[in-house]
């Protein structure tokens, strides 16, 4: 302000406002400068916005919002729409200066990095109202976004639709992006056609938002052709501009080749820059992709998910939980990991509260833990999802967060069951034992079939013993057999010792001997102790034709190791001289 008051002098106001704008058309701003001054100083509003704005852009003068925004507020008040716009703009960003706003002078806010601009609506509202009123096609943008986006009281979504229409009416680039989003919300087909038009108008002055919208309308085919190529570049010239969604998308379809071509190392470059710039998605997936690699690197991993963590992601926060836990990339901390999972499911991220409940049962966490699990499995399955059901149903039968409680287990485990493979199961067990609901065999058996139809192993097996027994229906051997290959072939090891018994019986496969033994060798590889011990006593008798008592009594000694208290018997045999004096007949397990 000194140095206005020396500037104003001699030259008429008028005059030195038409020079300097004829020097700043020019190039020549630190010479218009000071003949700005004097016509601002002289109260000319449109001169007040001039150094208003050669203050915020730095044009001629140092910068300096608190200086700009105060000439802004003088042609404001003296009805110059730009400057209401304009000003209206910094209060909405939150970039508006006060005099006294603050308890400290301007030079240390400027080392205050932990200042972040919150915007000022109920400042804003009345200069955009003023340079709306007055045909400003900004301000008119800027008032819809207000009564759009401002706070619940303020808004006015109606509202907010004409005066985008108005704005854009008038070729305001913002006034058509805004008139694209309001169209956008009102989600009906018919304006897709509409919203294109006016994204496009916006992105062809420039707008990097509405030129990612125009991108994901192309590439999606709404209300414009799919071009994928054209998409492609519409990203690209977003991410140029530094719109972080915009690097992010360009970089996830480089590295996967979906829209032109594959280039995975300048999406993995635009994806950094993304995540750099604050998209958490980016940080979150580049962490992935640490992991993923043939080699992966947990630890460069760990950074990435910790930044997207720590600003909210959930599903990042769930990986830096993973890698606490298992100790990869970070050193081990059980309580590093289960802060962060806590911190996921808190957020509402339904495997981190899985997971949770999981590390809770295994004795980790701590008893608020266990309550808010059930809190949060109680309060979805209400609402009728399946999956809390299952979950909720689990903390009643373990007691995680409540009281153990058999009945609630089973009533939840039911529900859960129409959607559920897992709970058809687990409720079939229920009836099948009485546990929580009356015992009841043939509707157990009904439960394990839907679950093995589905492709569950354990309910194949465990219908398969039913059949096999006779359990809650009709007896079928042949049925039995084929639900046991089917569980075999995926590795249950119960499955593969009982089709060797069933291959000894000769019920429901053919009696076969040398394929008994087969099938038991694979499961006494695989550690099942009764395998084992028919498989020693094939050995040690030469049941199926091959005689090793060598063989036999290492896999004897096996099967008593485990308990097994007819291996005991058959080594004993063996000290007396009587090799082999224990029966050959195998028992199909229970599931």
């Amino acid at each position: 302000m000194v140095m206005m008051d020396r500037l104003a002098g001699h030259i008429h106001p008028a005059l030195a406002l038409r020079r300097a704008v004829q020097l700043a058309e020019k190039g020549k701003l630190a010479k218009a400068f000071p003949l700005m001054a004097i016509a601002a100083r002289a109260g000319i509003p449109e001169a007040e916005c001039r150094v208003a704005r050669c203050y915020l852009e730095g044009s001629g003068v140092p910068p300096s919002r608190l200086e700009g925004t105060r000439w802004l507020r003088r042609a404001a008040d003296h009805g110059n729409a730009d400057a209401q716009a304009l000003l209206a703009a910094l209060y909405t960003t939150g970039l508006a200066e006060h005099e006294d706003n603050t308890g400290i002078s301007s030079s240390e806010s400027l080392f205050n990095s932990q200042s972040s601009p919150k915007p000022d609506f109920e400042t804003a509202l009345p200069f955009a109202q003023k340079a709306a009123e007055a045909g400003s096609a900004t301000g008119q943008a800027i008032l819809g976004y207000i009564l759009s986006k401002g706070p619940t009281a303020m808004r006015d979504l109606d509202a907010a639709h004409g005066w985008y229409e108005k704005s854009a009416a008038s070729g305001c680039p913002e006034g058509c992006l805004g008139l694209a989003l309001s169209l956008a919300r009102r989600k009906q087909p018919e304006h897709r056609t509409r919203i294109a038009e006016a994204l496009r108008r916006a992105a062809d002055a420039g707008l990097p938002t509405a030129i990612y919208l125009l991108a994901i309308l192309t590439e999606h085919g709404m209300g414009l052709p799919v071009d994928r190529e054209a998409a492609g570049e519409l990203y690209q010239l977003a991410a140029e501009k530094g719109l972080a969604s915009a690097q992010f998308r360009l970089g996830l379809s480089l590295i996967e080749g979906s829209l032109s071509r594959q280039d995975p190392v300048a999406g993995e470059a635009w994806m950094r820059r993304a995540a750099l710039a604050g998209n958490l998605d980016a940080a979150y997936r580049i962490g992935e992709r640490y992991v993923k690699r043939p080699q992966p690197d947990y630890a460069e991993a760990a950074t990435w998910y910790r930044r997207a963590a720590e600003a909210g992601h959930q599903a990042a926060a769930r990986a830096l939980a993973s890698l606490y836990l298992s100790g990869n990339g970070v050193a081990q901390d059980p309580e590093e990991g289960t802060r962060w999972l806590r911190a996921a499911a808190d957020s509402g991220n339904r495997e981190s509260q899985v997971d949770l409940a999981n590390l809770v049962l295994e004795g980790a966490g701590d008893i608020k833990d266990g309550v808010d699990i059930a809190e949060w499995f109680e309060a979805t399955a209400s609402s009728g999802d399946a999956v809390a059901a299952f979950n909720l149903g689990l903390c009643f039968a373990e007691g995680v967060g409540v009281r153990k409680d058999q009945e609630l287990a089973a009533k939840w485990m039911r529900r859960a069951a129409e959607g559920i493979v897992q709970a058809q199961y687990m409720y079939a067990r229920m009836l099948q034992n009485g546990r929580g609901v009356p015992a009841d065999q043939k509707q157990a058996r009904l439960w394990f079939e839907r679950a093995a139809n589905a492709g569950m192993v354990d309910a194949q097996v465990a219908l398969a013993e039913m059949l096999y027994n006779g359990r809650g229906g009709e007896r079928s051997a042949l049925a039995a057999a084929h639900l046991f290959k089917q569980a075999a072939a995926a590795g249950h090891i119960g499955a593969i010792f009982a089709i060797g018994a069933l291959y000894e019986s000769g019920e429901g496969l053919t009696l076969d001997r040398k394929a008994a033994q087969k099938w038991f060798a694979a499961a006494a590889e695989r550690g099942h102790g009764h395998a084992q011990l028919l498989l020693g006593r094939y050995l040690s008798k030469g049941v199926a034709g091959e005689y090793d008592p060598v063989a036999g009594r290492i896999w004897l000694e096996r099967a008593a190791s485990q308990g097994i208290d007819d291996a005991a018997d058959e080594l004993a045999g063996f000290r007396d001289g009587r090799e082999g004096l224990g029966r050959s007949s195998a028992m199909v397990p229970r599931g």
